[in-house]
């Protein structure tokens, strides 16, 4: 958070806010309980990920003759095993990390997750899966009021953003934490040096304390600038953190050894939000396993492998919980881009010391039929058979300790897969 003199002059307090817009994700509510402190990190694939070539149905005949360009062959597929519907499975061969874990019963896999009459939107899509109510896209974000329900005192580094995007699962009602990209670019910036900036954030400090109760909307910009100067040098200390693992080269590796380095220096934080893009595959898909959407699936695996076996080397592995999603699937069938269009149902995973691993659901047959019960739209979307929230459902109430009904405002454990 680069902030000049001038900035803050012309801009006051609000200048320094700018950074903090979005809200926290998740916190553990362990400390209030007295527990063991658990860190969350939740991992958002953004643009709608293709599923089927995720979690590849190899042995589905109409798999191979729906996506004859795109499909992975059956020989290089991952083998992981089959599923309860004894449907056999295995992941996209880029996805050797995650073999590695899975292998290790540390990777759950929750098929067809998803809720009826999927939008298919990316901003409608988001917005449901961050509000939890299909029915209703501009509430608050569960996870917000998750963190609004926590008492306080919160501790305005209890949540971690990687990422500059604010969605609609971390708008909260009085909780924010601070969206962090680079934690070395998170500091008081000031055109000069030594006791002249020391003295420059002391004079903000002071400004940013004053404000009076008869002024709520300054109170509330003093507020999240006070916090944010709260964070400053914790999060500074990250910045030397010397892995026990080489990461891969790029953006969401690096997020992901951020917040290997935020729990090993114990700043706090105990909840993390991390994002990679680029699934929104309507063309150039890649066919044999290649092309764009195997480099996706590298920088996922590769990056979760890395940050897995950090983890594990530093002792972290099994107070740490990964959830990763997408707003939704793709198209059964590929179109005539070599790619797939907005989907509906999709996969959602879980990785952790914690995790009781193993094949969740069952695979849909690829038949399109349209009296397939196990297909919409005509035979051309995969249905959902695990309701999204069922997931989350299981994390607030398994792993965070609270109360996942009144969070998502009804009872969703019917149905919640045994994931921790």
């Amino acid at each position: 958070m680069n902030v000049t003199r001038r900035d803050f002059i012309r801009d006051g307090v609000a200048a320094f806010t700018l950074s903090f817009a979005a809200p926290a994700f998740l916190a553990d509510i362990a400390r209030a309980q007295g527990v063991l402190s658990r860190n969350l990190v939740v991992i958002y694939l953004a643009g709608g990920n293709d599923a089927l070539n995720t979690l590849v149905p190899y042995t589905d005949p109409f798999y191979y003759s729906r996506r004859p360009a795109i499909a992975v062959p059956a020989g290089q597929v991952l083998q992981i095993g089959s599923d309860a519907s004894g449907k056999a499975l295995g992941l996209h061969p880029r996805l050797a990390g995650l073999q590695t874990i899975f292998n290790q019963g540390r990777l759950a896999i929750v098929q067809r997750a998803g809720y009826a009459n999927s939008s298919r939107s990316h901003f409608q899509g988001t917005d449901i899966w961050g509000t939890a109510d299909p029915n209703n896209t501009a509430g608050l974000g569960w996870l917000g009021r998750y963190l609004d329900s926590i008492p306080p005192p919160m501790d305005p580094l209890s949540g971690w953003n990687t990422s500059g995007a604010t969605y609609r699962a971390l708008t909260g009602l009085t909780v924010s934490v601070p969206s962090i990209t680079d934690p070395a670019n998170y500091s008081f910036a000031s055109p000069n040096t030594g006791a002249e900036a020391i003295n420059e954030r002391n004079s903000a400090i002071r400004i940013a304390s004053s404000a009076g109760p008869d002024r709520p909307h300054l109170a509330f910009v003093n507020t999240s600038a006070m916090e944010a100067f709260a964070t400053l040098d914790r999060v500074g200390s990250v910045v030397g953190y010397q892995s026990s693992v080489t990461y891969p080269n790029n953006g969401f590796a690096a997020a992901l050894k951020t917040v290997a380095g935020s729990m090993v220096k114990g700043v706090g934080t105990r909840v993390y939000w991390v994002q990679t893009g680029g699934f929104d595959t309507h063309s150039g898909q890649g066919n044999a396993g290649g092309g764009g959407y195997a480099t996706l699936m590298s920088t996922l695996g590769d990056g979760v492998l890395a940050f897995y076996n950090d983890l594990q080397n530093q002792g972290l592995l099994g107070s740490t919980l990964m959830v990763q999603f997408s707003e939704f699937g793709r198209r059964i069938s590929e179109n005539g881009s070599q790619g797939t269009d907005h989907g509906a149902a999709s996969v959602m995973m879980a990785i952790g010391g914690g995790v009781r691993g193993g094949l969740y659901g069952t695979a849909a047959s690829l038949d399109p039929n349209p009296s397939n019960p196990t297909l919409e739209n005509a035979g051309s979307d995969v249905s959902y058979e695990t309701d999204f929230r069922s997931v989350y459902a299981k994390v607030l109430d398994g792993w965070l300790g609270t109360d996942s009904s009144a969070i998502l405002g009804g009872n969703f454990r019917a149905g919640a897969p045994a994931i921790i």
